[in-house]
């Protein structure tokens, strides 16, 4: 049968990550880097996207009214448009510390949940980090993003606002 559209879309998503990330690891493996630079490289590739995409999300959106007004937009919105699915849980320290937690990750999710595979989570995760900060960004928000598997495929992003 004819698979929908948005279905394409994301197998093409889902395949063009894991190409991006084999193709820099293995560069780094012909010398062209150790892991802790493929890491950055994919969070600022995921920094321009998220730019992008925030671009052209935000064309006709009303402004928003504060910062949590931002982050429910990216866990609902921004998260839906990537992965198809809002993010299962927002919190918050109101103190500049948000934690969003995915418990079914769309990046995880096609990975085996042995223990062997957390040490590879943080490459499936680096570009999700920057994604996230290359919008807030584009959002007038200054942000460091970190990520950290407990439970495959779950996973946790925590943003720490940078006070501009």
């Amino acid at each position: 049968g004819m698979t929908r559209p948005e279905m394409a879309d994301e197998t093409l998503f889902l395949l063009l990550h894991n190409e991006m990330v084999s193709g820099l690891y293995r560069a780094a493996e012909h010398g062209e880097g150790e892991n802790g630079r493929c890491i950055t490289k994919l969070e600022n590739m995921g920094f321009r996207v998220g730019q992008g995409l925030i671009e052209r999300f935000t064309k006709d959106t009303a402004r928003f009214k504060d910062e949590l007004d931002i982050m429910k937009f990216i866990c609902k919105d921004f998260w839906t448009t990537v992965f198809k699915k809002q993010i299962d849980n927002l919190r918050t320290n109101h103190q500049g510390i948000y934690v969003l937690q995915d418990n079914k990750f769309r990046l995880l999710t096609q990975m085996s949940t042995g223990k062997q595979y957390l040490e590879y989570a943080p490459k499936y995760l680096a570009f999700t980090c920057g994604l996230i900060r290359g919008g807030l960004s584009n959002l007038g928000i200054k942000s460091i993003v970190t990520a950290e598997v407990s439970a495959m495929p779950a996973c946790k992003f925590q943003v720490m606002i940078q006070k501009m």
